[in-house]
Parts: structure tokens; sequence; C-alpha cells
């Protein structure tokens, strides 16, 4: 079983190395499809910040017997 997470957020420089005011964590989202229409709504928002960047992280879940 899988869940899935928007993260990122606006970084200090576009070295990409250090996030301004920490991770933005979005989600859970129970397919990929929620989490990239979520993704693709905070890209698009963001667009004009060049020192924003956001990803789709998965969540493997393992649940027990």
């Amino acid at each position: 079983m899988e869940r899935f997470w928007v993260v990122g957020g606006e970084y200090s420089c576009l070295a990409f190395k250090t996030l301004k005011n920490g991770p933005e964590v979005i989600g859970p989202f129970e397919s990929r499809d929620e989490a990239k229409a979520a993704w693709r709504r905070i890209s698009d928002e963001t667009r004009s910040c060049a020192t924003a960047r956001y990803a789709i992280a998965t969540e493997q879940l393992v649940l027990p017997n």
C-alpha cells in the first residue's frame, strides 16, 4: 500500500540546498493522480518564484498481518 505527499517550498537560492522556511508538506493522498493534481496546483501558484520547487514523494506502508 502506498501514500503520496507533495513536499518542497521556497529555497534560499537557486542551488536548491536550503529551504527558507522549512519544508511544506501537503497530503497524504491515496493516489498518485491526486498528488499530481496538488503538485500541479502548487507549482502553478509559485510559477513566478524561481526558487520554489516541489516534488511528489511516495511512502510505502507495511500493514501488520
